[in-house]
């Protein structure tokens, strides 16, 4: 799925203080450049496509790994707090460069644990809202990266679950309270249901017995539908939450592709394998000599509608004509 930029102008290298950036970069870098991952999830399989387009990025513009360029991954595995140690961690490795991924904690950590080497990050959350960048079109300093803007599609979500479900009176929303954007998601899910006229019901989960605990009060509170907020310790937890919805005839919505693929009910969101393949692609530019601070961040043009007819069919659901004809992908 394609990305574009804010602003499609090719940044070329000119004398003066743009021109000295590189140089200072590549007076630090070893022979073979190491790169420093840090992600706030875990490294298990349903991580492997995002590290996999993260490495065709990066061998889009001439760096594979293992060859002319090297990688040093850290995972937090959902524990957000470790990620200023694990980001100082790779600080003191020397790295030149830092790919920060999974929500916007990770890009944080980094930026403040080095004002000079580089940081490409992948999120969802809004950039500049928390702190990344000062503009996505000139992020300025150190950072810029790949804004997936998938916490802001909160409401859509909500509004497309309530078109697939409309009897269900009352719609939960699993949120991760360790989550940067955690407080930003309750509010436009609460405004969006009002303005659909359900109730709307926050349940908070940032752990596996949390979220058994939610599932538990989603029953007791009778709601018929879960929106699961964009979280990467939320998406992690794909199997038991497919588990849990399936148990319980609950229609839940999701924002990843990938976990309707898995059994999920339906998705709505962009691309982010693709994000991730941009996200090496910025990596690549970087170790080239590109100026963060010039690079604007990138952003999807297309978001997926993805519905799995054979989980609506269990839950006794009617997907509507209409809904099926616009979804960009029909799993049967």
């Amino acid at each position: 799925m394609p990305f574009d930029s804010l602003n499609r102008r090719q940044h070329i290298a000119l004398l003066g203080v743009a021109a000295a950036w590189p140089f200072a970069v590549r007076a630090q870098q070893p022979a073979v450049p190491l790169i420093g991952f840090l992600s706030s999830a875990s490294l298990d399989r349903n991580w492997a496509p995002f590290v996999d387009g993260f490495r065709q990025g990066l061998k889009e513009t001439g760096f594979i790994d293992g060859g002319n360029v090297a990688i040093e991954y850290r995972w937090a595995e959902g524990q957000y707090d470790r990620l200023p140690g694990l980001a100082a961690d790779l600080v003191s490795r020397r790295v030149s460069a830092i790919f920060a991924a999974g929500g916007s904690d990770p890009g944080r950590a980094a930026k403040n644990a080095t004002a000079s080497i580089p940081i490409i990050f992948v999120s969802a959350a809004d950039p500049v809202r928390t702190g990344l960048v000062a503009s996505l079109n000139r992020p300025g300093g150190n950072v810029t990266g790949v804004s997936l803007i998938g916490t802001a599609l909160e409401a859509k979500r909500l509004e497309l679950l309530h078109e697939l479900a409309p009897n269900a009176s009352t719609i939960a929303a699993l949120v991760n309270p360790n989550y940067g954007e955690a407080k930003f998601q309750s509010q436009e899910i609460q405004k969006a249901a009002s303005l659909l006229g359900v109730k709307s019901l926050v349940l908070e989960a940032g752990t596996e017995r949390d979220i058994d605990s939610a599932f538990e009060t989603l029953v007791q509170h009778g709601a018929g539908a879960l929106t699961v907020t964009q979280d990467p310790f939320l998406n992690s937890r794909r199997e038991q939450l497919i588990a849990l919805a399936a148990r319980h005839s609950v229609a839940a919505m999701y924002s990843l592709r990938e976990i309707v693929a898995s059994g999920g009910l339906i998705s709505y969101g962009p691309h982010f394998a693709d994000g991730f393949r941009q996200g090496g692609v910025y990596v690549g530019k970087v170790l080239k000599g590109s100026n963060p601070a010039e690079l604007p961040v990138m952003q999807p043009i297309k978001f997926a509608l993805v519905i799995n007819l054979k989980t609506a069919k269990t839950l006794g659901l009617t997907v509507p004509l209409i809904m099926q004809m616009t979804a960009d992908e029909v799993i049967e």
